[in-house]
């Protein structure tokens, strides 16, 4: 298990406790992005058996693969601070991983709040129109981190989590990578994970740097006609939603380095983001 967490002591003390109460618990690692609330000291006393890795600055997303490098198991889970595991969850992913020597990442199935209302991404997954990866389930080319599970060597071969994106719609381009790489991605329901979003999160902020990373992965990855045409679609929207407004002032602050590092993605990988694309809005 990989934790990644920031200020919110209460929050992944909590989670953790979960994850230690599941059948068989697996090891625990926390990675601290910098905490200002002593959080790592905190899970230190509550935790004496996990692993604590407190960070000298705020890595973002990109503090999972200071997890992964840690972790000696050949498959890692994910949650944040807020989110964990079903009993019996982690042991089905990890069954499916074990028979599908292909197979980078199991996404999970997400119950949302004290309701277990269905994360609305689970949906899209479950009728990607990408086919089926036998004996897992609908192949996909994105997760939500915090419900999935992931095959350690194939993560860290593409160099996991960007470290410019923080947290927020970083899973996109990680699975377009690994697709590039031969890897596959699938939606497994029988995998479940539970995500109760803190109280503390900041919502403006968020949703400005998923409109950010989208447009990133747009410019990193997609053919030319395609970004513009992802970038033009918020644009449109300039107007009326300030969060797209600071979103894409964000990207556009990174545009050099988006340049330096685009790497179009093959004919193969392409027409699967051009049927996704198809059927989805744009954040």
């Amino acid at each position: 298990m990989v934790v990644i967490t920031q200020d919110r002591q209460d929050s992944v003390i909590h989670t953790v406790a979960r994850l230690l109460a599941l059948p068989a618990p697996p090891p625990v690692i926390v990675v601290d992005n910098a905490s200002s609330d002593g959080t790592a000291a905190a899970l230190h006393r509550a935790y004496p058996e996990i692993d604590v890795v407190r960070l000298d600055e705020n890595l973002g997303a990109a503090a999972r693969t200071v997890g992964v490098r840690l972790a000696t198991t050949p498959y890692a889970a994910f949650s944040d601070d807020d989110s964990w595991w079903e009993p019996d969850a982690l042991q089905e992913a990890a069954a499916v991983l074990d028979r599908t020597p292909f197979l980078a990442v199991v996404a999970g199935r997400i119950l949302v709040g004290r309701e277990g209302r269905l994360d609305p991404v689970c949906l899209e997954m479950a009728a990607s129109p990408l086919g089926e990866v036998p004996g897992a389930g609908p192949r996909v080319l994105g997760f939500v981190a915090c419900g999935a599970v992931v095959r350690r060597s194939a993560y860290l071969a593409v160099g996991g989590f960007h470290p410019r994106y923080g947290v927020g719609g970083e899973e996109a381009l990680l699975a377009i990578d690994l697709a590039e790489r031969g890897w596959t991605c699938a939606y497994v329901d029988r995998a479940v994970a539970r995500h109760h979003p803190s109280a503390q999160r900041a919502v403006g902020s968020r949703q400005a740097r998923d409109v950010r990373n989208d447009v990133w992965t747009l410019w990193l990855r997609h053919r030319p006609s395609t970004a513009l045409a992802g970038t033009l679609e918020r644009l449109a929207r300039w107007p009326t939603e300030p969060a797209v407004r600071d979103g894409l002032r964000q990207a556009a602050r990174g545009w050099r380095w988006v340049r330096d590092e685009r790497v179009p993605v093959t004919a193969a990988t392409g027409r699967q983001l051009r049927q996704l694309r198809r059927l989805s809005r744009p954040v």
